[in-house]
C-alpha cells in the first residue's frame, strides 16, 4: 500500500505544478478588451477564443485530478493497519515452568524461608 500512496502522491503534485503553470498562462478578463481592438492573438494556435476555453478546461481537468488524489491520499492517511506490531498490543507471553528434574539434595543452599500470608516479613523479638 506504500507503493500506491507513493503514485498517488506523484500524481497531486504533478497535478497542482501543471495547474500552477496553467492559470499564469491564462489572461485575465481585462486582457479581453485589449484584445478587441486588434492586440490580441486571434491567428494562435487555437483561435481568438479557443485558447480561454482549453486553457480552462485544462485547468479544471487538473483541479479535478488533483481533488481526487487529495481525498484518496486522506483515505490512505486516515486508514489504520490492523496492527502495527507492536510488543505491547500482542498477547501476554507465558512465563516458562522451572525444569521438572531431580530435586537437589545439596545441604549448601538453604531451602527458602516461607512468607507470611499478610505479605510482611516477621520481625524476630529479641
Amino acid at each position: 500500500m506504500g507503493m500506491l500512496v507513493n503514485i498517488i502522491l506523484a500524481v497531486q503534485i504533478l497535478s497542482a505544478l501543471g495547474m500552477i503553470g496553467l492559470i499564469l498562462v491564462q489572461h485575465g478578463k481585462g486582457a479581453d478588451m485589449g484584445a478587441a481592438f486588434g492586440s490580441g492573438s486571434s491567428g494562435s494556435l487555437f483561435g481568438a477564443s479557443g485558447s480561454a476555453n482549453f486553457l480552462s478546461r485544462s485547468t479544471a481537468a487538473l483541479a479535478t485530478v488533483f481533488f481526487v488524489s487529495t481525498l484518496a491520499l486522506a483515505y490512505f492517511g486516515n486508514a489504520r493497519p490492523t496492527s502495527t506490531g507492536s510488543v505491547l498490543e500482542g498477547p501476554a507471553a507465558a512465563v516458562p515452568a522451572p525444569a521438572a528434574g531431580p530435586a537437589s539434595t545439596d545441604a549448601s543452599v538453604p531451602a527458602p524461608a516461607a512468607v507470611p500470608a499478610s505479605g510482611a516479613a516477621e520481625i524476630p523479638k529479641n
